[in-house]
Parts: C-alpha cells; sequence; structure tokens
C-alpha cells in the first residue's frame, strides 16, 4: 500500500487526524508505514463473527461485513458467529434484530453460533454480558491501566472545545484530571489510560500500518478513551475486545472506517496480555459518483430488494464482488462472475481482495438477478419452488389454474428480469386486455386485423403470408406481426405469434383480435 494513497484514505475521517508520534509536529495528517503481505488466506479453520448493532435494518454495507466473514470461515471449515452489540441502549430500533436473523437466513447465511443457536461463548448478546465486562475493566483498573472519570458533561464539552483553538489543534482531548483525583461519587465513567504512542498494527489487506494521535505538547491532553460508561455498559471498543477474545475469534473482517481505531483495540489486548486476531478492513461501498453510500437510502434495506424482486442468489453474488473478485488460473481466461453461494465459498480469498472504494451498480445487481432467475427457471425443482411462492398470488388475481400459469411462465422465462416482472408485464396472459393509452402500430392495423379474422387463423403463417401477398407489398409481414401483438397484448413486443395461439387458445385470440377492431373504430 503506498504511503499517499492511506494519507487520503485518513483526510475523509477529519475527526481522526493522525500522525507519525513527533514532538512539536503540526501536521495533522497520518504517516503511515506499510510492508507488503502475501498470501496471507488462512489454512486452518477460522472462527469469525457479524457484530451487528440493532440500530436499524440490514443494509448493503452490513451484508458485505456479514458475508465476507461468512466466506472466510467456511471456506476454511469454520465457524460464523452472530453476536449482538445492543449495549447502546437508546438507540435501539424495535425489530431490527429480528430483521438481522430474517435477512441472513433469506440470504442464506447459516449461523453456527449465535443469541438463538447458543454455542460454548454465550451469551451472545452484549446486553446480557455486562458482569463479564465489569470483571475485566476492574482487572484494568487494578493494574492502574485504566481510572474512573467524573468529569461533567460541560467539562468534557469545553475541552473539546478548547481543543479545537489550540495551536496545533489536537484530536484528543482528556486532560487525565481524573487520574489524579480521590473524588468519588455514584456516576463515572471509565477511562482507559493510553500509551504515550501506539503501536503499529497489522491489516490482513492494507500491510503494517500505523496511526498516532496529534498532541499539543504546550497543553497536553490525551487519548484515554472511555471503556465503560455511566450505566456500567461498555463502549464498542472494549466490549468487541473482550468479546472477541473470550469468543475465540481468529480473523476479523469489518469496514475501513474502523481501520483508524484499531491501535486503540491493540492497546487494550496488549494490557490484557491477549493476542490480537487477525484484522481485514474492506473498503468502503461507494455510488458511481463515488460518494459514501447512506444508510437511510431506502434501497440499501435488504427486504426492500427483496420486495422489487431480487433473489438471494443475485444478491449475494452481487455483494461478494464488492472488493472481491474470483481469481483467473490462467493469464486472460475468461472468468464467469455468476455464482451461486456454494461456488463463491468454494473460491473466496482474501488474497485476491481489492483495497479501491467499491462502486454499487443496480444495473449490475439486476443483470445478476436475470441470470439467476433465468437458471432457477430453467431448473426443475427449483422452478417448482418459485411456482408454489408466486402462484398464489397470481391465483387470486386473475382466477387462473396452476398449469396455464406454469406454462405462461415458461414461454416468458428469457425475458424476464425478476419475478416482478410477470405480474407487471404479463397480466395480459390472464386477463382482458385494456388497449386504452395503446397506439396501433401503422396505419393498416385495423385492416389487417379484419383480414386476419376472415382468414383461417388455425394456419396462422399461411394466412400472414396471404394478407402480404394481397397487398402488393404494400403490407410487410412486420406491419401484420406489429398489428397481431397490438390486438393480443396490447404491446408491439412480447412472444410470438405461435406462443400466444398455443397459449390463449384460437377463441381467445378471435375475441381479443375483434375487441381490437372496435376499439381502433371508436377512436375513428
Amino acid at each position: 500500500m503506498k504511503i499517499h494513497s492511506l494519507l487520503s484514505f485518513t483526510r475523509s475521517y477529519a475527526k481522526l487526524s493522525f500522525i507519525k508520534s513527533k514532538p512539536k509536529v503540526s501536521n495533522p495528517e497520518a504517516v503511515a508505514t506499510t510492508s507488503a503481505i502475501t498470501q496471507v488466506h488462512p489454512t486452518t479453520p477460522v472462527r469469525a463473527r457479524f457484530a451487528p448493532s440493532p440500530t436499524g435494518f440490514l443494509h448493503l454495507g452490513s451484508l458485505r461485513t456479514a458475508l465476507y466473514n461468512y466466506l472466510l470461515a467456511k471456506n476454511t471449515k469454520g465457524s460464523f458467529i452472530l453476536r449482538i452489540e445492543d449495549t447502546d441502549r437508546t438507540r435501539l430500533v424495535e425489530g431490527a434484530e429480528t430483521n438481522i436473523y430474517n435477512t441472513l437466513k433469506w440470504c442464506g447465511l447459516k449461523i453456527d453460533e449465535g443469541p438463538i443457536e447458543g454455542g460454548e461463548y454465550g451469551p451472545y448478546r452484549q446486553s446480557e454480558r455486562k458482569e463479564i465486562y465489569k470483571k475485566y475493566a476492574d482487572m484494568l483498573l487494578e493494574k492502574g491501566l485504566a481510572y474512573k472519570c467524573y468529569c461533567s458533561k460541560e467539562r468534557l464539552n469545553h475541552l473539546t472545545e478548547s481543543a479545537k483553538l489550540l495551536k496545533p489543534p489536537t484530536n484528543v482531548t482528556y486532560d487525565r484530571k481524573c487520574l489524579h483525583t480521590e473524588e468519588d461519587g455514584p456516576s463515572y465513567v471509565i477511562r482507559f489510560k493510553s500509551p504515550e504512542e501506539y503501536d503499529p498494527i497489522v491489516d490482513l489487506l492494507h500491510g503494517t500500518v500505523q496511526f498516532q494521535p496529534q498532541y499539543n505538547y504546550q497543553d497536553r491532553r490525551y487519548d484515554d478513551f472511555v471503556i465503560v460508561k455511566t450505566d456500567g455498559m461498555p463502549t464498542y471498543h472494549f466490549a468487541n475486545v473482550v468479546d472477541d477474545h473470550l469468543m475465540k475469534i481468529t480473523h476479523v473482517v469489518r469496514g475501513e472506517e474502523w481501520l483508524p481505531s484499531t491501535p486503540k483495540h491493540y492497546a487494550l489486548y496488549k494490557a490484557f496480555g491477549w493476542t490480537p486476531p487477525a484484522y481485514v478492513h474492506i473498503p468502503l461501498l461507494t455510488s458511481l459518483k463515488d460518494k459514501k453510500l447512506s444508510k437511510r437510502s431506502g434501497d440499501l434495506n435488504i427486504f426492500t430488494l427483496k420486495d422489487k424482486g431480487v433473489l438471494p442468489e443475485a444478491l449475494i453474488n452481487f455483494v461478494a464482488l464488492f472488493g472481491w473478485a474470483p481469481v483467473r488460473e490462467t493469464p486472460g481466461e475468461s472468468v464467469s462472475e455468476v455464482m451461486k453461494l456454494e461456488e463463491i465459498v468454494e473460491k473466496f480469498s482474501i488474497d485476491h481482495l481489492t483495497k479501491g472504494n467499491a462502486k454499487v451498480s443496480d444495473s449490475k445487481l439486476y443483470c445478476f438477478n436475470k441470470h439467476h432467475l433465468f437458471n432457477k427457471l430453467n431448473d426443475p425443482i427449483e422452478f417448482e419452488q418459485l411456482v408454489d411462492e408466486y402462484y398464489p398470488k397470481f391465483s387470486k388475481l386473475t382466477n387462473c389454474n396452476k398449469d396455464y400459469f406454469k406454462k405462461a411462465l415458461k414461454y416468458v422465462t428469457p425475458n424476464l428480469t425478476t419475478m416482478n416482472d410477470f405480474e407487471n408485464h404479463y397480466m395480459y396472459l390472464f386477463q382482458d386486455v385494456d388497449l386504452t393509452g395503446a397506439i396501433p402500430p401503422n396505419e393498416h392495423t385495423q385492416a389487417i386485423l379484419e383480414q386476419i379474422l376472415k382468414g383461417d387463423l388455425s394456419d396462422v403463417n399461411s394466412c400472414i403470408n396471404k394478407i402480404v401477398a394481397d397487398s402488393n407489398k404494400q403490407i410487410s409481414k412486420k406491419d401484420v406481426f406489429l398489428s397481431l401483438r397490438y390486438a393480443i397484448s396490447g404491446r408491439t413486443s412480447g412472444l410470438s405469434i405461435p406462443q400466444y395461439m398455443d397459449l390463449l387458445g384460437l377463441q381467445e385470440i378471435k375475441k381479443r383480435i375483434q375487441n381490437a377492431i372496435i376499439h381502433i373504430e371508436n377512436k375513428s
């Protein structure tokens, strides 16, 4: 990783500017040392965890984090653990934990250990582990590596504001007043006594990286971050370190936004005498305009995509390629990006992750969906499963029988991007055609339809050829086909005429042609 690329990365985190620690240095940007890491994909079973906070429904970024942890675990025959990080009780969203479970299940990501599944290292909800955190916070207090802070919110706000006015300013604000006080009281937080200089961290994607706070040495402040809040609940920094250690997590895959915080986690591991897990910080998800995706964007909610007809196979395929791609065995070899989850598990390796931001394109998602839907509809077992899922809705709308539904679905399969398209674009196969707003495709349409009714429609090709021949080349075959489709479906594209004949039958076709003639006459 080049130093300038990491500098660019840290500039995007204005609240966390880091530099290599040297006295009287005012440059607020990060200086990073890196070393190349190759072939880091583990060869022994991995214990990887997905640790979402139930403060909202799962979105694409969260799903990508869950998926990469799952792929790493399953590729190495390891375990995928779900841990619910619900210590911030003020931000919990009703139904969010259920949404997490339902989303992972729908996407086919089987949980090996979790709040519902249980496991050797539970509880798997942080809100149920309060006494565990107290035990380890007390250990740090006894070692003098943490201390109680009784400062008021007003004083802390003043420290934050005054730190901004220093020259140079500092991005660490606490003055360690409570480290040296005997004050006691019912309300306090516990702060970690941070080291003078953070150790370098090792990231399996970015290499060896060093972040340091910027200090102002005339008005010394410290990066003594809070590890236990006033309500006795741990902060993220503390809880995730304790939990990852006790749950024997070997690898942590998480978003790049956590990279500048990792030195804090290393420091906590060192304070306890524990070995940190291997870290992989994956790049941001951005729009095609390089803007970071917002969690508030409706389309990022996974079940919003499900409601739009996106298949879980397509979504997993789409998300897996946000920073990873299957390796080509030989240069120039063509590798299909269309993969099922089982194939992705087999091919996945963190050696093939990319460092650049991943651009999210809806069009690519729907391209994957078209491929996966086509494959499912051409698999006898999966075809029947889709019929069982969607037929009840159609039967209520149209009273069609199941055999007809299946036959129509088979015919339109090549034209479907999502199953929603069946309802949105092919309802005319199940009910009368509404020609309101439909414009006849050419000036001969009415005459063509009248001649078709007079001819032998049971031999449609002969009927069409006769109309063309009788017109002295004033009418083309294309004119006839477009006119017929207009009468049958209200549009000029769709199935072939023989397919319409086979589906709808001769009498229904004649009825629709007659209705179209009447419609054209009434508009004249």
